[in-house]
């Protein structure tokens, strides 16, 4: 669901950045979780997902060109972020140095990091005249200065460094010359680091008394959403707790709410609670409005506050004081680790992809086909789901080689396979980084001959197998699965079979459906759709690894399939990390 908060015995240790519905599970059902889903739906549906955090960069260059005569550059450092359009969009810039060729800019420059997007970030220099010394810098009008280079890079090129430290060839391009080659101009070093705000984690323990009954033939079954509000004064929902069943004195299990996201600790919070129905129309029991700061007063003072109703809009009436009282028993602040922390010490995210070669994507070499290759180069939907997810992925792989398989077809002079490497070899199923896998799924296209019929369970437990021997080896990696389909599975228990086994494994698995096809089964494998999967024999996953998407949803919006898809991994990951008490290599000592 996103890096709210999180709540349960095994959950709620997980801490921000976990599933709304708890880490833990093991083999035991939660016969609860069906309640709880439908209220993560509830609160994914007003717009609350992804993760983020805010980035402090710090920049230094060194052998800058000297463009001054009697002196030495003055030089000004200015960030931009680069869009998918290519426009730059200024972020900041820093003070001018003077007289100096290599130097160490003290003004700070803050960014939100976004996973589940390729940040693009351009580095400008320019030498800044003597007469504009004086002058602010942010009203400096950059074509009046002496340009001295630029560079490029991912922001999560930065943040996956060790020590946060990136180093970067400042060049400039000489429209005078026909050098292939830009002019170096010197180095730029970007130093990145996570402010302590996305670290501090603050743990509620919430009950309500004197709840009002909203059912009719038993007591009300009350949850909490806690909601930040925005500076336009509409609240965004960030977490919610459990349904506790027919109870009007409730006390809920522990959450945990990011100081990051919240803004600070005496940012306004609004804290509703609801009675659950199986419609998704909850009936809002009471409300109340306080900060973090006011909230560990509640704790101090172990008295409770009382709850309103809010006046109906439009009306002219006050609010309604309510007898109903929500109590603080726990309030507590800790570091935690974050999902960067893991990224800087040394864990990498490994992709891999398995592509449907089923008879139902039609004959490749018809328009048609949603395998047809286009020769304008426009990509069909299989190719853009493998460049836009690897597109971000690629950045957290060192070797960026990706086991690539294809499924649902016959090699020549061969069975249907199930499972087969994308790049044609028996022995090995890597390529080298994102043209590789384009290329080996073209060449596959005129190497294979389409079946079916559609079956997940054998790409599953490869990518599973290959995961747990990395576990085995003890190597701190997670691995990202993402199968792309044109339909519906046809081993639907083997596949929950494979992805139960899989949910104690450091792997994720994506799905994107493409094409026309219905897609309700499939929709099922994903956690945050309904209960938890669960295996022939009983057994339910121990946390939710799949999310899956219809292309065709995503056409036409704002957002890509890359962050409708990847808003969730951090999630998962830190909560495959938290709840086996893993930390990152760089806090072991």
């Amino acid at each position: 669901m996103g890096n709210g908060c999180c709540f349960g015995e095994v959950g709620g240790r997980t801490a921000v950045g976990t599933s709304m519905y708890g880490g833990g599970g093991g083999q035991n059902k939660h016969h609860n979780d069906g309640p709880n889903d439908a209220v993560g739906h509830f609160l994914k549906s007003h717009g609350y997902h992804g993760l983020f955090s805010q980035i402090e960069l710090s920049l230094s260059a060194s052998s800058l060109r000297d463009r001054d005569v009697l002196s030495k550059s003055d030089p000004m450092a200015v960030i931009y972020t680069q869009g998918r359009n290519g426009r730059l969009e200024e972020l900041g810039r820093t003070e001018v140095v003077s007289n100096s060729l290599d130097p160490t800019w003290i003004a700070k420059l803050n960014v939100t990091y976004h996973f589940e997007i390729v940040q693009t970030l351009v580095f400008h220099v320019f030498d800044v005249d003597t007469q504009f010394h004086n002058v602010d810098v942010q009203t400096l009008k950059l074509d009046e200065q002496q340009f001295l280079g630029e560079a490029s890079c991912a922001l999560s090129e930065v943040v996956t460094r060790s020590n946060g430290l990136l180093t970067l060839d400042l060049v400039q391009h000489d429209e005078n010359l026909k050098a292939t080659h830009p002019r170096s101009c010197g180095k730029l070093t970007v130093h990145a680091e996570e402010s302590i705000n996305s670290k501090i984690t603050t743990e509620l323990l919430l009950r309500c008394s004197d709840l009002e009954n909203k059912d009719l033939f038993s007591k009300s079954d009350p949850f909490l959403v806690i909601s930040k509000i925005a500076e336009s004064g509409i609240p965004i929902p960030i977490c919610k707790t459990e349904v506790v069943k027919d109870n009007l004195d409730p006390a809920w299990k522990p959450v945990f709410l990011n100081i990051q996201q919240v803004g600070s600790k005496d940012s306004p919070l609004t804290i509703e609670c609801f009675n659950f129905n199986s419609n998704g129309k909850h009936d809002l029991i009471g409300k109340i409005d306080k900060s973090l700061v006011d909230l560990e007063k509640i704790h101090l003072s172990q008295n409770g506050a009382n709850l309103y109703q809010p006046a109906p809009t439009g009306h002219d009436y006050h609010n309604k004081d309510l007898k109903s009282k929500l109590f603080v028993d726990k309030f507590s602040e800790s570091v935690q680790h974050t999902f960067l922390d893991y990224l800087a010490g040394g864990c990498e995210l490994n992709f891999m992809v398995a592509v449907d070669f089923t008879a139902s994507n039609g004959n490749p070499r018809l328009p048609d086909s949603l395998h047809y290759i286009d020769p304008s180069g426009r990509p069909n939907a299989y190719q853009k789901a493998i460049s836009e997810i690897g597109g971000v992925l690629q950045f957290y792989d060192s070797d960026k080689r990706f086991p690539a398989w294809g499924f649902g077809a016959r090699p020549i002079d061969g069975p249907v396979s199930h499972c087969f490497n994308l790049n044609g070899s028996e022995n090995y199923c890597e390529v080298d980084g994102i043209q590789g896998i384009m290329t080996a799924y073209t060449s596959a296209l005129y190497n294979v001959s389409l079946a079916g019929p559609t079956l997940f369970g054998r790409v599953v437990t490869v990518a599973a197998d290959i995961a747990s021997q990395a576990l085995l080896e003890g190597q701190q990696k997670y691995y990202v699965l993402l199968i792309i389909t044109d339909g519906v599975i046809t081993d639907l228990q083997e596949t929950k079979d494979a992805i139960v086994k899989a949910s104690d494994l450091p792997l994720s698995i994506l799905i994107v459906g493409v094409g026309g096809a219905d897609y309700k089964e499939m929709e099922f494998l994903d956690g945050d759709k309904g209960e938890r999967l669960e295996s022939t024999t009983g057994r339910v996953a121990s946390r939710d690894i799949v999310q899956f998407v219809p292309f065709r949803d995503i056409q036409g919006e704002e957002v890509s399939v890359a962050q409708t898809l990847l808003a969730e991994l951090p999630t998962q990951f830190l909560s495959y990390m938290r709840t086996r008490g893993i930390e990152p290599k760089s806090m072991i000592l």
